[in-house]
């Protein structure tokens, strides 16, 4: 012990050995003046081997540079107070390892001279502790973004269930909400079935009966118009029965195309010559122009089709001694259809519906008829590339155009 220290050497020695953290005093030249066991203990020390050794002694090496200067501004302007605030210390065991520590300095006077006294504490378990933390930290974070990764892919699962589950569920909806509306235009064509049926075949009933009464020779006039009427009466139910061929067909996707060449006033000609069997007293059909030498690649036998619904129902809702007008233009390789009637005409409030099936406007509920040969017409144009609209003015007539892609294929 110093003779600074002489007259109290006991006294220091008592206050060294009672503390259990390692105390070393230092003078202003960073020589080690006084110092306790558990200081020597530490550093790996023996007794009294670290007196009027330089500080550095207990310092790594790789601090030493830095360390005087920070030495120096402190004992300039000395208060207590923590050493090396916000960064790590550490200290130099004799046998050539660092430990990390925790210094606190309380500087004081003696005599007029200056002196520093470090409290030391060995952190090391402290440190290991901390590391452990931090790692248990990390092993944490890990498993928690496992966890969040394996929890959103569950979350992503389940929102694909869900949208499955949904899309399912509105195909299902949609299956039963067209099984309805099928079941519910098979009641309609069942009540049309026997309605439509029912009034011809009595009329060919009657028909029929009438023919075998006028047996004489003179009443052959008679016997040809009840024939006729019969004639009239199978060729409207074939004309049904078509209609219900080609519902089925379209619904059932099984209609194939079969696109031909073939002169168009071959088409016309056929759909005019059936038509006239229809017409009523006094009804005649103007005849269109200049269609001879057009020729068409389409399919022969829709397009008769098409022709003869347009061209019937212009008869059918038309009055005696009235005139349908059929003409037919080119425009731009768009061959269009133009049937003009002056019938009874499509009231305004029902011609946004017309073309649905089993649609009649309210106008025509009373003549025979089904509903479905205009929704015919309509699926069968757009299947082909063609379009149809109508201008109507109720009580005055309708006019019907059909338009499809001129082809001429050869």
């Amino acid at each position: 012990m110093p003779n600074l220290f002489h007259e109290n050497e006991y006294v220091f020695n008592v206050l060294f050995e009672a503390v259990s953290e390692s105390v070393i005093v230092v003078d202003q030249n960073q020589t080690i003046v006084a110092n306790n066991t558990a200081a020597e203990n530490m550093f790996g020390f023996a007794k009294d081997e670290l007196q009027n050794k330089h500080l550095h002694i207990l310092i790594p090496k790789n601090y030493h540079s830095g360390h005087g200067a920070h030495f120096n501004s402190f004992y300039k302007k000395s208060a207590t107070r923590r050493m090396g605030a916000n960064r790590d210390l550490f200290g130099a065991h004799k046998d050539g390892h660092k430990f990390p520590v925790e210094v606190g300095l309380n500087p004081f006077e003696i005599s007029g001279e200056k002196f520093v006294m470090a409290i030391v504490l060995d952190i090391t378990a402290r440190k290991n502790s901390e590391a452990k933390i931090r790692e248990l930290n990390t092993l944490l974070e890990s498993k928690i973004t496992k966890r969040t990764l394996e929890l959103n892919n569950t979350v992503d699962n389940l929102k694909s269930e869900i949208k499955k589950r949904v899309k399912a569920e509105s195909k299902l909806i949609k299956a039963l909400k067209k099984e309805k509306e099928l079941n519910e235009l098979k009641t309609k064509f069942l009540s049309l079935v026997s309605h439509e049926f029912k009034t011809p075949l009595s009329g060919m009933l009657n028909a029929a009966v009438l023919v075998g009464k006028y047996k004489k020779t003179e009443m052959q006039d008679k016997r040809e118009k009840h024939l006729l009427t019969i004639k009239n009466k199978v060729h409207y139910l074939d004309g049904i029965l078509n209609d219900f061929l080609s519902v089925e067909r379209l619904e059932s996707g099984k209609v194939n195309y079969k696109f031909s060449n073939f002169k168009l006033n071959k088409v016309v000609n056929e759909v005019i010559y059936n038509a006239n069997l229809m017409l009523k007293s006094g009804q005649y059909i103007i005849y269109p122009k200049d269609i001879d030498n057009i020729d068409v690649y389409q399919d022969e036998k829709i397009l008769e089709l098409i022709l003869s619904n347009v061209l019937n129902n212009a008869i059918k809702y038309s009055p005696e001694n009235s005139k349908i007008d059929f003409k037919i233009s080119i425009k731009k390789a768009i061959i269009i259809f133009e049937i003009a009637d002056q019938g009874i005409g499509i009231p305004l409030k029902d011609q946004k519906h017309i073309f649905n099936r089993y649609f009649r406007a309210e106008n025509a509920l009373t003549n025979q008829g089904t509903g479905i040969g205009l929704n015919i017409v309509k699926t069968h144009l757009e299947s082909l590339g063609g379009t149809t609209r109508f201008t109507s003015i109720a009580e005055k007539g309708t006019t019907f155009f059909v338009e499809l892609p001129l082809i001429n294929k050869k």
